[in-house]
């Protein structure tokens, strides 16, 4: 019998979900497609289907959805609304299902996440198993590995991210979406700039995500979205073991200009906010970057 190919995005959900999506799929018997590390010719590809105002991680995001037309049976694209009232996520992840939609063929494989009606995770995958003609049961306990495999995995990173604190030299906490920190046009270039610099880089996502929620209200009691509170978390989490934060955004995300700005009016230790479009990816960021660094070490190291 021939296998369902499940296309996935390596953009966006991606880094949050990718682990559990591939575990899952790959438990139900179906073949996983992800599409590549984002190069030029993706990031064409996004720019295509998208006006000039969507911002970068937008335009990469449909620039992989474009990729996987044609090369799969179906492409996960969930709708993300809330984790709950005061757990709000951005705008997009509530409208990429419907904007997808209309502009691809391929059929989706999507559901919603909406706790304030209740409409949970194991919900979503229920209903997915479902589009795909599965039993229950058997859908039920692949998601129980593949949430179990995921867990594990965060945890593990989560005990890595400690022991990165016990370094010596200068250490730089990355305050980014993990879909900006990882890929490989956005965040990747730059961490490999800090990392020949010999700095030590500890990341925002690599925190437990309910603690540094908690722990971003000493920043703004008032703010409302989920992932901009676990990444200002990170910052109260390790800020007497860093020497700097670097803060990267794509351009023009609303929410990382308001989230930020909020931390830059608060935090005592040196930062540096990068923010990256699809016209100036990589110019002038080496200089800004030693410099950065220059001022991190004349601070430590200062007598």
């Amino acid at each position: 019998m021939k296998k369902i190919k499940i296309g996935i995005p390596r953009a966006l959900y991606y880094y949050y979900f990718g682990s559990l999506y591939t575990s899952f799929f790959e438990e139900m018997g179906c073949d996983v497609i992800v599409s590549p590390k984002t190069n030029y010719e993706i990031l064409s590809l996004g720019c295509k289907y998208t006006v000039d105002e969507m911002c970068l991680s937008m335009k990469i995001f449909l620039g992989h959805v474009a990729y996987l037309q044609e090369k799969c049976d179906y492409i996960v694209i969930p709708r993300i609304d809330n984790y709950g009232v005061d757990e709000q996520t951005c705008t997009n992840f509530l409208a990429i299902y419907d904007i997808v939609a209309n502009l691809f063929t391929t059929p989706i494989l999507h559901y919603n996440i909406d706790l304030e009606k209740g409409e949970d995770e194991l919900r979503g995958f229920l209903q997915i198993g479902r589009a795909l003609k599965l039993d229950d049961i058997k859908v039920m306990k692949a998601y129980e590995k593949a949430l179990e495999k995921d867990n594990a995995s965060v945890k593990k990173r989560i005990k890595e991210t400690q022991n990165t604190f016990m370094k010596s030299g200068i250490k730089v906490l990355v305050v980014a979406h993990p879909y900006n920190i990882y890929d490989e046009m956005v965040g990747k270039p730059i961490l490999k700039i800090l990392e020949s610099m010999g700095v030590t880089l500890i990341y925002s996502d690599a925190f437990d995500r309910e603690v540094s929620s908690l722990c971003s209200k000493s920043l703004s009691k008032d703010l409302y979205f989920k992932y901009s509170k676990e990444n200002l978390g990170s910052i109260v989490l390790s800020q007497d073991k860093i020497d700097g934060i670097l803060f990267l955004s794509s351009f023009p995300c609303a929410l990382d200009s308001l989230a930020y700005e909020l931390a830059f009016r608060k935090i005592e230790k040196p930062y540096l906010h990068l923010v990256i479009d699809d016209v100036n990816i990589g110019a002038g960021i080496e200089t800004r970057l030693e410099s950065f660094v220059d001022i991190l070490e004349q601070k430590k190291y200062a007598k």
